[in-house]
């Protein structure tokens, strides 16, 4: 989608005139450059009880120029970016090509720049589809294009606000197409070719695979055991944006859990819904998207990425129920369930992610069925051992309307995962309740701790991201930016929380 910003000029093909409640004539600039016949029809429309502008409201006017819709934004006062987003996203939605492509918004009276730049949003993420797996005629009709009228003096402001909010779209889109591949097309190796060749053309990005060979002599038995079974064996894949800058400095390192079909292994699922199990690498999708939105809206600042990639299958080969696996900390777990993998290879990575100097860690993992339980489709799982983080976190999803959620991670979870007879750590808990937290306290024993100057010893700030309820794997039709699928989740969010100071 081609995003532009202009004054009341073109009325394109399909002209949308979003509108506050109780407006009961036409706004300043609503029917400029429209015809006579088409600019009667606007204002007749306005003047009649048949429009209100109540929010979700819409009113489609056909002239010879082009389909003019009325969209009802509700109270002006009570308008947010989240209703400005959905609602967007939702007119999207009902667009039809027959009309023509070059598709108008025209703000008028009222509008702030945050607003207008959400409503574009809206229509800028849903605009999304993943066909590539179907044969269908060349589409003739060409791809959308969107312009963005105002005022002059918001002009300027509001061709920034949408031109950025276009470019991290084309991370939250990327991270949409990883997980909405299917296990044969994309398996570990695949992810890492996939992501060197990215950042071919790129200078001041560097990814590096760790292959399976260089995964047993770094003694990465977390990740190499859930992925044995496989004949796509595991890799750990690296990214680094700016790596020359601040090289003294500590900065963010975000890891991903990357298992690109889990059966479950020996621990077998279900067959119900097994399909979906592609999506469980969505936290590495969600890494890979994160970084393109980073370079694409010009981040100077180093920041580092891990996804530790694997297929969970079961095989003469696979891990068992029973085994005791070592890891790259020198901790070793006791497998009481393969299905529990995802904290397995998040074990290695996390130790990793400690060695380079963060300023904090993030993991995202579509990890427990129990945070679908506690939380459903409608927010993320923040789990955290810093206040301070966990704040960050949960404000700049707020902001963008990619909610977290904050979870307990009581002392008593930690307990459990470390109850283990005959290894330092179990990965599954002593029962099903809390079982998301239970897993979240597994992930804390992978976390190292670090000195001050004054020599006290503390764990490095970390928080953990349980998005197994909106990623897309169980569901994700809560989320109206979204068709079908994988979801794209928390790039926005993580966009701005290392990019807003």
């Amino acid at each position: 989608m081609k995003v532009t910003t202009s004054g009341f000029l073109e009325t394109g093909n399909i002209m949308v005139i979003p509108v506050f409640e109780g407006c009961n004539k036409a706004p300043n600039n609503a029917t400029t450059n429209l015809n006579r016949s088409a600019s009667i029809a606007v204002k007749s429309a306005f003047a009649s009880d048949s429009f209100t502008g109540k929010l979700g409201e819409s009113l489609s006017i056909w002239t010879k120029e082009c389909q003019i819709i009325l969209l009802g934004v509700g109270e002006k006062n009570d308008l947010t970016t989240k209703k400005s987003r959905d609602t967007g996203a939702k007119c999207f939605a009902s667009l039809s090509k027959n009309h023509g492509t070059k598709i108008v918004i025209r703000y008028t009276t009222g509008w702030n720049v945050k607003n207008m730049a959400a409503f574009a949003e809206g229509m800028i993420l849903r605009d999304y589809s993943f066909d590539k797996y179907q044969k269908k005629e060349d589409d003739k009709k060409g791809p959308w294009s969107l312009m963005c009228q105002t005022i002059e003096r918001h002009q300027d402001a509001l061709n920034s606000a949408v031109n950025r909010a276009y470019e991290i779209a084309t991370g939250v889109h990327l991270a949409r197409d990883l997980g909405n591949e299917p296990a044969n097309k994309l398996y570990p190796e695949e992810f890492g070719k996939r992501a060197l060749e990215w950042s071919k053309d790129k200078q001041n990005v560097e990814v590096e695979v760790w292959n399976y060979a260089r995964l047993k002599e770094e003694g990465m038995y977390g990740l190499i055991e859930v992925g044995k079974g496989s004949i796509h064996k595991p890799c750990m894949v690296f990214f680094r944006l700016n790596p020359s800058a601040n090289k003294d400095s500590e900065v963010p390192c975000i890891v991903g859990k990357g298992i690109t079909f889990d059966s479950g292994g020996i621990s077998i699922k279900g067959s119900a819904g097994m399909d979906e199990m592609k999506l469980d690498m969505h936290g590495s999708a969600t890494v890979f998207g994160l970084f393109q939105a980073l370079h694409a809206t010009g981040y100077e600042g180093r920041i580092n990425g891990i996804t530790c990639m694997a297929e969970n299958m079961p095989s003469a080969e696979a891990y068992r129920p029973g085994d005791v696996i070592n890891t790259y900390s020198g901790k070793t777990i006791e497998v009481l369930n393969t299905d529990a993998e995802g904290r397995n290879v998040l074990a290695d990575g996390l130790w990793k992610a400690s060695e380079l100097k963060p300023s904090y860690i993030i993991d995202l993992a579509t990890l427990t069925g129990s945070i679908v339980v506690a939380l459903g489709h409608e927010a993320t799982g923040l789990f955290s051992n810093n206040k301070a983080l966990s704040g960050k976190i949960q404000a700049a999803g707020d902001e963008v309307d990619e909610i977290s959620w904050p979870m307990p991670l009581l002392p008593a979870f930690e307990k459990q995962m470390t109850s283990s007879k005959i290894a330092d750590v179990r990965n599954q808990g002593k029962g099903r309740w809390g079982g998301a937290s239970q897993a979240a306290g597994f992930l804390k024993q992978f976390v190292q701790e670090r000195e001050d100057k004054e020599g006290k010893k503390s764990q490095i700030p970390w928080a953990h991201l349980d998005i197994a309820g909106t990623a897309g794997i169980w569901g994700g039709e809560t989320n109206v930016t979204v068709g079908h699928g994988a979801t794209g989740v928390q790039v926005r969010a993580l966009h701005y929380l290392i990019t807003q100071k």
